[in-house]
C-alpha cells in the first residue's frame, strides 16, 4: 500500500522525487517491515482458542481492552477449540480489513493459507503465545519463557517432595518416590517446552533412582493430552492408577502442565480414594493459576501452579500492534529460540513465577491480578 502511494506521488513530481520516494521505501522495509503509518483507528482482528479454560477469556478481554483504548478497533472471536471455527475467523479477519492479526491458535499448523493470505494483503501477524508454526508470514511472537516454565514445574514438584529446600537447593531426602508424568496437547508448540524443560530438570533424579515413574510411561506422546483437555486427563489418571497404584502403591507426586488438567487428575485420585485416610493426595503441579487451581493450592489439595501474568502479554501484543500499524520496529528480547519450521520468529519474552500456597496472596492478590474475593 505504502509504495503504490510512493509511486503514484513519483509519477506527478517528476523524476527526482521517485528516486527519493525509492530511497524512502527501502528504509520503511528496514525499519518496519513495510508497516504503515496510517492506520490510526484500523481494525486489529484477535483470535483466541476457547472459553474453555478462564486464561484465555482473561487474555482475550485484557488484548482488546489495551487496544481500544489505543484508538483502535478490535474484532475479538473465541473458537471453541475447534479448527475449522478458528480458520474460518482468521479468514473473516482478513476480509473485513484487519491490519493487524493477533493469533493464539488451537493447532499452530493449521493455519497456514490464513498465514499466506494475510501477507499477500500485507497484515501482520503475531503469535500470542502459541507459536504458529510451518509458515514464514509469521512476523512476531509475545510469549513467556516456556521452557522455563517446564523447569519452574519440575522444580516445585522436586520442592514438594522434600527434595529441594524453599531456595531450591538439595536437601538429604533420598526418596524413591513414585510419580508420574503429563504433558499437553501435541499440536500446541509450547507443550513440547514445558515437557522437556521439565524431564530435563527430573532426568538426574530419575536417573538415580530417586524418582521412578511408575506406570513406565516417560515419552511426550505417552503423557500427551491432545486440547488440555481435563476430561481426558482425568481418565488417563484413572487408567494409571488402576494399573500401577491399585494395590496401595504409594503415588508421591505428578508433573501436570496446566491447572485444569490438574483439576481432572485429582477427581480422578479422589475417585480412587486419595486425599483420605491413610492415602494423601501428591504433589501436583499445574500452570496458569486459574482460580479453581489457586483454591485447591489453598485448600492443600494442588500443590502449586505457574503464574503467567496474562495482562503483561495483552500489553505487549497491543504495543507490537500500535508500532506495526504506526511504522516502528516493535521490541523483541529473544531471535534464536523460537523456530517454527520455516524460520526463527522474533519474540518477546516474559518470565513466570511458581505459586503455592506460601506466596499466593503476596503473587496473585497483592498484584492485582485476583481480589480475595476472587479465591473465596
Amino acid at each position: 500500500m505504502k509504495k503504490r502511494r510512493i509511486v503514484a506521488g513519483a509519477a506527478a513530481l517528476g523524476l527526482a522525487l521517485s528516486l527519493a520516494a525509492c530511497s524512502a521505501g527501502g528504509r520503511a522495509s528496514t525499519d518496519n517491515g513495510g508497516g504503515s503509518t496510517d492506520n490510526k483507528g484500523a481494525l486489529v482482528g484477535v483470535a483466541m482458542p476457547t472459553k474453555v479454560s478462564e486464561r484465555w477469556i482473561k487474555d482475550g478481554n485484557a488484548v482488546k481492552s489495551d487496544l481500544e483504548k489505543a484508538g483502535y478497533k478490535v474484532d475479538l472471536e473465541y473458537a471453541d477449540n475447534k479448527i475449522p471455527q478458528q480458520v474460518q475467523q482468521v479468514s473473516n479477519m482478513i476480509t473485513k480489513g484487519a491490519k493487524v492479526l493477533i493469533v493464539a491458535s488451537i493447532d499452530g499448523g493449521s493455519l497456514s493459507d490464513q498465514l499466506d493470505a494475510a501477507a499477500k494483503a500485507g497484515i501482520k501477524v503475531i503469535s500470542y503465545d502459541r507459536l504458529l508454526t510451518g509458515n514464514k508470514n509469521v512476523d512476531y511472537y509475545v510469549s513467556f519463557d516456556n521452557y522455563k516454565v517446564g523447569v519452574d514445574q519440575a522444580n516445585s514438584l522436586l520442592t514438594g517432595l522434600g527434595l529441594l529446600d524453599e531456595d531450591g537447593k538439595k536437601t538429604d531426602e533420598k526418596g524413591p518416590f513414585n510419580i508420574e508424568v503429563f504433558a499437553g496437547s501435541p499440536d500446541d508448540n509450547n507443550a513440547t517446552f514445558f515437557f522437556n524443560g521439565a524431564m530435563d530438570t527430573l532426568k538426574p533424579y530419575l536417573e538415580d533412582g530417586t524418582l521412578k515413574i511408575g506406570s513406565g510411561q516417560d515419552g511426550f506422546t505417552q503423557a500427551a493430552t491432545q486440547q488440555w483437555d481435563p476430561a481426558k486427563a482425568q481418565s488417563r489418571m484413572q487408567n494409571l492408577v488402576a494399573k500401577s497404584y491399585s494395590g496401595g502403591t504409594k503415588l508421591d507426586g505428578v508433573l501436570s502442565p496446566y491447572d485444569g488438567m490438574s483439576i481432572g487428575i485429582i477427581s480422578a485420585l479422589q475417585g480412587a480414594g486419595f486425599g483420605s485416610g491413610d492415602r494423601p493426595l501428591p504433589t501436583i503441579t499445574g500452570q496458569d493459576a486459574e482460580a479453581a487451581s489457586v483454591k485447591s493450592i489453598v485448600d492443600g489439595q494442588q500443590y502449586s501452579t505457574i503464574y503467567k501474568d496474562t495482562r503483561q502479554l495483552a500489553e505487549k501484543s497491543a504495543s507490537m500492534a500500535e508500532d506495526l500499524l504506526s511504522g516502528k520496529k516493535p521490541e523483541v528480547n529473544d531471535t534464536k529460540t523460537y523456530d517454527n519450521k520455516v524460520k526463527v520468529v522474533p519474540t518477546y519474552l516474559f518470565q513466570p513465577t511458581v505459586v503455592t500456597k506460601d506466596n499466593y496472596e503476596k503473587v496473585l492478590i497483592d498484584s492485582g491480578y485476583y481480589t480475595e474475593a476472587d479465591l473465596k
